[in-house]
């Protein structure tokens, strides 16, 4: 069984919150800086994801070399969960479905749940799930502090 609770927050984050000097693992390992590429096993929809943030990732810190493949799974799942959106919209959220007797002979139709949506909301639960580990949500982007940045115009901007 995992551990219980909410998950552990990052040894970054300890340092900037100013937690306990004996709260702070001093030992955590670090990936070194490298090539960030794609694996070869994403679709090109998915490459297309990848390209839109993972520069500006890398820049912040965020995306590492050992974060390669959660980060792929996040840009599958956003080209996954686009392709079902684009099904849905284009055949509708209930369709209609055959119906066949014992004999394999197509005696009627029913309306049903569309397939896709199933698939979009999997994709949709991958999104959210490997999107917040990155802060790609506004509330998990409220969550994260990053030194050396100046976030004071966009902080005045919602306030004014």
């Amino acid at each position: 069984m995992g551990r219980r609770g909410p998950a552990p927050k990052p040894t970054a984050l300890r340092v900037l919150h100013g937690d306990r000097k004996d709260r702070v693992n001093t030992d955590e390992p670090r990936p070194d800086e490298g090539d960030l590429t794609p694996p070869a096993w994403l679709s090109e929809a998915a490459v297309e994801v990848w390209d839109t943030l993972a520069d500006e990732l890398t820049v912040k810190g965020v995306l590492t070399p050992w974060d390669v493949e959660a980060y792929a799974n996040w840009c599958d799942a956003v080209a996954r969960r686009r392709e079902a959106a684009e099904h849905v919209a284009a055949e509708g959220a209930v369709v209609k479905h055959p119906v066949f007797n014992k004999n394999g002979e197509q005696t009627g139709v029913r309306m049903g749940k569309n397939a896709w949506l199933l698939a979009l909301d999997a994709a949709d639960a991958q999104v959210q799930r490997y999107g917040a580990r990155f802060g790609l949500t506004p509330s998990d982007r409220a969550q994260l502090k990053i030194g050396g940045q100046d976030n004071r115009a966009g902080a005045e901007r919602l306030l004014s």
